[in-house]
């Protein structure tokens, strides 16, 4: 696999949307375990024939309807139901129509044909109680580009609602389908896998920032594991940490901040750092070995794994290392603690009975949930909206990439092939 050419990285995160109307945001926010919202979604209006838009812009409305149908937000009002009313006229909208096959919102979309072979994609939402436009967007770009078209209006959906976007968010992680581990990255859905790194050193445990522009990760290159970070739109990569062992680096949920795990005083600690690399301040100092770190959604804490107590078990800290309580208390072995989005939960790995599996702390309650069973499960990582979880899994054999529900319904599996680890979700 050739690697991924930098500028159409840079594109790529760069491609913008046009408002087609200024409207004010829905203040909706579902919540886990909440009916969804039912959305009325018919088939798109074509203004062309043109045989490649038609095309274009039906694979963009199947896409869409994906991401919507996995978003545990929405929920779509069968199609079967569109024959019992009117034909869709954007131009004059018979609402009581929609509200009677029940429907909350209706998402009407209109594809045109653009200059230069573009594709013009346009979607409006509309409440149908009230009967007023809630938003509407404008997409145009080439046919290699679909995917991120309906990603992008997938997530222009949930932001209207209240909900983060998850649908352009990236998974990073390490593959060694092309005879080397190396970095690479994909959509949230398994699409688009690039490499990132293209080399024969060793690279380990990637996490890509918040805003999708740099990653880290440790690597080989100068014959020892140093901790690393790369600019995905310049290419230019900074020594985070050296000396020892420097690996797990984790980014804070506003990107402002890195924690790792560096043995260069002689011990696996955990320190911090900036969200360039700068500033590295150790934060444990005890003679176990304490590793797997990650921030609190407001930065203000740091789990992390220590067999300070005997065997490795979850541990919370304060933010610069203080008031350290253990929080786990079975299993033999602990590891890769994942703070969920909203604070309210840690997922860790656990090994009982000599089997590893993901499990689910609530730090309200305090109630440990099993979410997964079979195979080797590892490297639980949180989707930004904390609905759904990416970790590794020998389930079917070797080590592969999966998706899940945050409780452990709807497996899919996201990587093929070669054997693929480390998983981690953009924040």
């Amino acid at each position: 696999m050739k690697k991924f050419p930098l500028l159409l990285i840079s594109l790529f995160l760069l491609l913008a949307t046009l408002p087609l109307r200024a409207q004010k945001e829905v203040g909706i926010t579902v919540q886990k375990g909440v009916p969804m919202i039912s959305v009325a979604l018919p088939k798109p209006i074509f203004t062309s024939s043109n045989p490649e838009v038609v095309k274009t812009g039906n694979y963009i409305f199947a896409v869409l309807k994906e991401d919507l149908a996995f978003s545990l937000v929405f929920s779509e009002v069968p199609d079967g139901f569109y024959s019992f009313i009117r034909p869709l006229d954007p131009n004059q909208i018979f609402y009581k129509d929609w509200e009677s096959i029940g429907a909350k919102v209706l998402v009407t979309t209109q594809v045109k044909e653009g200059t230069a072979g573009e594709i013009v994609y346009e979607m409006g939402v509309y409440d149908v109680k009230t009967e007023k436009m809630i938003f509407g967007k404008k997409y145009s770009g080439r046919s290699s580009i679909a995917r991120t078209i309906s990603h992008k209006a997938a997530d222009a959906m949930m932001t209207a609602f209240g909900e983060k976007p998850i649908f352009t968010s990236k998974i990073s992680f390490i593959s060694n389908r092309d005879g080397n581990k190396e970095v690479y990255m994909m959509d949230y859905d398994g699409y688009n896998q690039v490499r990132l790194t293209d080399n024969t050193y060793i690279e380990m445990i990637p996490a890509i920032s918040p805003d999708k522009n740099r990653i880290s990760y440790t690597s080989y290159r100068s014959g020892r594991p140093d901790l690393y970070i790369q600019d995905l739109t310049t290419g230019r990569t900074k020594l985070l940490a050296r000396g020892g062992t420097n690996y797990g680096a984790k980014w804070s949920h506003d990107g402002s901040e890195l924690t790792y795990t560096s043995s260069r005083s002689g011990n696996a600690e955990i320190y911090t750092a900036d969200g360039s690399g700068d500033g590295s301040k150790q934060i444990t100092f005890h003679g176990s070995i304490d590793s797997s770190p990650d921030f609190s959604p407001n930065r203000q804490e740091i789990a992390f794994i220590s067999d300070r107590g005997g065997s490795p078990q979850l541990y919370v800290m304060n933010r610069d290392g203080s008031n350290i309580r253990k929080i786990s208390f079975e299993g033999h072995y602990n590891d890769s603690p994942a703070w969920s989005p909203d604070g309210e939960s840690l997922m860790f790995v656990s090994r009982i009975e000599n089997q590893f599996n993901i499990y689910l702390y609530n730090l309200r309650d305090q109630t440990v949930r099993k979410l997964t069973e079979g195979g080797r499960n590892e490297n639980p990582s949180w989707s930004p909206d904390g609905r759904h979880i990416v970790f590794s899994s020998t389930i079917q054999g070797t080590a592969q990439l999966y998706i899940m529900d945050y409780n452990g319904r709807r497996l899919k599996k996201l990587t093929q092939s070669g054997t693929n680890t480390t998983p981690y979700w953009s924040k």
